[in-house]
């Protein structure tokens, strides 16, 4: 007895223009999609902007401190974290870390395309947007919690002094 298995070939179906037109506009889209988004991006980091220093007075996109960015004229709570204050800082070690929370957080806004997501609460009691900023799924907040210059947000501000 043979162990030969002899399979018959399929006709192949028919392709319509219609469907191979269809099937070519959504290989170039993919194509396309794929070259515009940066490495570590993901499709939904949408926010791509230039961000300056801006310590005091309001702003259009720039970094407060190592926790509060203005983006288009809003200002911006990073919700997920507790950072150093820069202004006041409590004592020297507070406003030497707090300076390098706001560097980097300049750093990482500046890196490329984020993604900044709501909420259940919109905005904190100084009337600050509350948004966690995220770049490939992952949260910009939780990188400078991983580099010592944040805490994550426990729902209240601890002493950094």
């Amino acid at each position: 007895m043979s162990n030969v298995v002899k399979f018959r070939r399929r006709k192949k179906a028919p392709r319509s223009p219609v469907m191979l037109a269809s099937f070519a506009i959504i290989g170039i889209a993919g194509g396309l999609a794929s070259l515009s988004v940066p490495d570590g991006a993901k499709a939904g980091d949408d926010v791509s902007r230039t961000f300056a220093l801006c310590h005091t007075g309001g702003g259009t996109n720039c970094v407060v401190d190592g926790d509060t960015i203005w983006l288009d004229g809003e200002k911006i709570r990073v919700a997920d974290i507790d950072a150093p204050e820069t202004h006041p800082p409590r004592c020297p070690a507070e406003a030497e870390l707090g300076e390098r929370a706001t560097r980097r957080l300049h750093q990482l806004v500046n890196a490329g395309p984020f993604t900044v997501a709501t909420l259940d609460r919109d905005t904190d009691r100084y009337g600050r947007k509350l948004r966690v900023l995220t770049r490939g799924g992952q949260s910009l907040g939780d990188v400078l919690v991983s580099e010592g210059l944040a805490r994550t947000w426990s729902g209240r501000r601890e002493p950094w002094c």
